[in-house]
């Protein structure tokens, strides 16, 4: 920063006691401090609230999120009973197998947390991608989402999650 060729910096899931340190060694010492933190936040992975979002806050940092659709678990492709298809699903199987099978118990939690989250979305007029990022973004700590889809295969994700600024 001193050089001139970044004008800030910041970490990604690094742990609320580490952002204090790192705040208080960096006052200490003179130094530039982090001015944003990325961890992953959605209705499904929700842990940052207790301490990392509060912390960001009285520190002043930025908080850029990323995964609001829980890897995909909140984007309405995962529903109990169906099976998983389209662009990207058989490459997606082979490059994690077992992330995504219904037989892990971890997995059939978050498709009935999926399931029930979509169902209140339907029923509040909403797509559940659009109630996720807009979950996600009206966090009083939280400075923006990452919503990055990885494939050309999910083309209504962007359009549905833009429209998710304006929910209440």
């Amino acid at each position: 920063m001193r050089a001139g060729k970044i004008r800030s910096f910041g970490a990604s899931k690094v742990p609320a006691s580490e952002i204090v340190e790192a705040q208080w060694i960096a006052e200490r010492r003179g130094h530039g401090r982090f001015r944003t933190e990325q961890p992953p936040y959605s209705l499904l992975t929700r842990a940052i609230e207790y301490d990392v979002l509060p912390t960001c806050l009285r520190h002043g940092m930025g908080v850029m999120t990323y995964s609001p659709l829980a890897g995909g678990w909140l984007s309405g492709k995962y529903r109990k009973g169906q099976e998983v298809g389209g662009p990207g699903s058989a490459a997606r199987a082979q490059r994690f197998p077992g992330a995504y099978g219904s037989t892990n118990p971890a997995n059939a939690a978050k498709l009935e947390a999926a399931d029930a989250l979509g169902a209140l979305a339907v029923e509040s007029g909403m797509t559940l991608i659009q109630m996720a990022v807009a979950f996600v973004i009206r966090h009083p700590a939280v400075t923006s989402a990452i919503i990055g889809p990885r494939t050309h295969g999910a083309p209504g994700h962007l359009p549905r999650c833009r429209r998710a600024r304006p929910i209440e």
